[in-house]
């Protein structure tokens, strides 16, 4: 469903609409997928799965950064979420994103946030920090700051996106970082990315089993596919590849007694868990990926508790018809 998935992105990069769901906290479902607003909620979701064996990785969701002071707040929350993790000692470690620290204002300022980050890491048990991959537009600026930070520091890694052409090559330059290997979430053009399922699950594959044999760090493997889950559990069996040098990983509130099965299976299970205000783009781009949890959207509008949060669903709603009028409208020129 490309124009479901299209709508979708696009309303996750609508500023209007990111404000304006900030202001009238989780809903049209996001609650089944967000962890919490505040800090405290979300210590209490990753001590609920460390005792099902599944450690996390902690993402505060911030959108549409503008200002200097705005990726100073995030970076403080950022640190205080460490803080919190090392004192209440829970298995968990963050994912940032550089455009919230400031990538788009300054890179250099941006630069400086993120190690500060690093340093206090080190404070704190050495926590490890994940650079979470952005919109291609964003790679290079991210890039460069991942290959100044891998140089001092040994607890920061980031994320490789299977749908991009060079995916490959950017893997092969950080085969002694800590990666994290996904499909992708954002929506490409046709000369800088793969465009259909079949070709980014290829690339995916073909990444998976190079990194498997070949890296000198840890890897995630980020999905939620079974097939692709399957295929690596037997490679991995094959080649006589050690269960402590990767781990799965999916996000938090999808497929959720699929994740325990497979820790419970013995593998390295980590979840990725958002939390913070700005919860819509998030859940925007996860809508995006999988259109099929828009029910969890509609049972959540149309409920009881949320008679005051209408505007933004009836929206949401308002742009599903339209999406289905066009495409009604089309199967009849066919």
């Amino acid at each position: 469903m490309p124009v479901v998935k299209d709508f979708f992105i696009a309303l996750s990069n609508n500023k209007f609409m990111n404000e304006s769901a900030k202001k009238m906290g989780p809903a049209l479902g996001a609650n089944k997928v967000v962890a919490g607003v505040d800090i405290d909620s979300t210590i209490d979701t990753v001590e609920r799965l460390n005792m099902k064996g599944i450690s996390c990785t902690l993402d505060n969701l911030g959108e549409f950064v503008t200002s200097r002071q705005e990726a100073l707040e995030a970076q403080q929350n950022i640190v205080e979420i460490m803080r919190r993790n090392y004192n209440a000692n829970i298995d968990a470690h963050v994912s940032i994103k550089l455009t919230q620290l400031g990538l788009n204002i300054d890179r250099e300022f941006a630069y400086q946030n993120t190690r500060e980050i690093l340093l206090k890491a080190h404070e704190y048990g050495n926590t490890f920090v994940n650079i979470d991959a952005e919109k291609y537009e964003d790679l290079v600026g991210t890039t460069e700051i991942v290959d100044k930070l891998k140089g001092e520091f040994k607890n920061v890694g980031t994320v490789i996106q299977a749908y991009l052409f060079d995916a490959m090559n950017i893997m092969d330059k950080y085969n002694d970082v800590r990666l994290r290997l996904v499909k992708g979430a954002y929506k490409e053009a046709p000369h800088i990315a793969f465009q259909t399922k079949e070709e980014i699950d290829k690339n995916y594959i073909a990444l998976i089993e190079k990194r498997l044999l070949t890296a000198k760090a840890f890897t995630s493997i980020a999905t939620h596919d079974h097939n692709v889950i399957n295929h690596v559990k037997q490679f991995v069996k094959d080649h006589n590849i050690s269960r402590d040098s990767f781990e799965f990983q999916m996000l938090y509130g999808f497929r959720t007694d699929y994740a325990y099965q497979i820790a419970n299976e013995g593998y390295n299970f980590c979840m990725y868990v958002p939390f913070g205000e700005d919860w819509f783009g998030y859940f925007m781009r996860r809508l995006a990926e999988r259109p099929q949890n828009i029910n969890l959207m509609l049972l959540d509008i149309f409920s009881e508790k949320n008679k005051g949060k209408i505007a933004i669903g009836a929206s949401v709603l308002a742009g599903l018809t339209l999406l289905g009028i066009g495409g009604i409208a089309k199967g009849k020129k066919k």
